[in-house]
């Protein structure tokens, strides 16, 4: 059994086969997954887990490039951004690289998740608490 980090077997899989520049979503309870797109869902009731529970969790186990938010988060979940925005700034110091963060509208967002490698859903119950995580490598 694993002993720390993620626990969840699908989650672990997904993210130990992540390839230079592949993406990963992980969202709120209402974000929309397309059907051709893998579905990892952590939800068990609102709130639980929430997204920033869950973000911590994937971080520990995925080097970050790069990173999508939607740009309506600023203004309707600025709470969450700015957690969102510190844990990414401590995570630049970790991995010793620059997170490219991008803004796009909600609609756009949702476009790119259709590329996700897999999408996990959260059990996150405010809006806008999705981000797309594109791997880089540590070297």
């Amino acid at each position: 059994m694993k002993k720390n980090a993620v626990l969840n077997a699908q989650l672990s899989q997904v993210i130990a086969t992540l390839g230079h520049t592949d993406s990963l979503t992980i969202c709120d309870a209402g974000l929309p997954i397309p059907k051709q797109v893998e579905r990892v869902d952590l939800a068990l009731s609102a709130g639980i887990p929430s997204f920033l529970q869950t973000f911590y969790a994937v971080v520990t186990e995925m080097f970050v490039e790069r990173v999508i938010i939607a740009e309506e988060i600023k203004e309707k979940n600025p709470n969450i951004l700015t957690a969102l925005l510190n844990s990414l700034a401590q995570l630049e110091q970790q991995q010793g690289n620059q997170i490219d963060v991008q803004y796009v509208s909600h609609e756009v967002f949702k476009t790119h998740t259709h590329a996700s490698k897999a999408i996990v859903r959260s059990g996150e119950c405010t809006p806008y608490a999705n981000i797309i995580l594109y791997s880089g490598v540590p070297f």
